[in-house]
């Protein structure tokens, strides 16, 4: 047998937020945003390496 499903309200999910992630910070006004421009290539991934065959290795192909 499943019990009922209890269901929060919209003011009940804002506290549960509220206890679980803090006070948000203050919100950045359009004027005081800044573009952002990228330099260096995907810092993430390393440069690939190899030749084309070991490309096709690693793709399985």
């Amino acid at each position: 047998m499943s019990e009922p499903v209890e269901s929060f309200t919209d003011e009940e999910y804002a506290f549960l937020r509220h206890v679980r992630f803090g006070e948000l910070p203050p919100r950045v006004r359009p004027e005081e945003r800044l573009a952002s421009i990228e330099t260096d290539s995907r810092p993430d991934r390393p440069e690939p390496t190899g030749g084309e065959s070991e490309w096709h290795l690693r793709a399985g192909g």
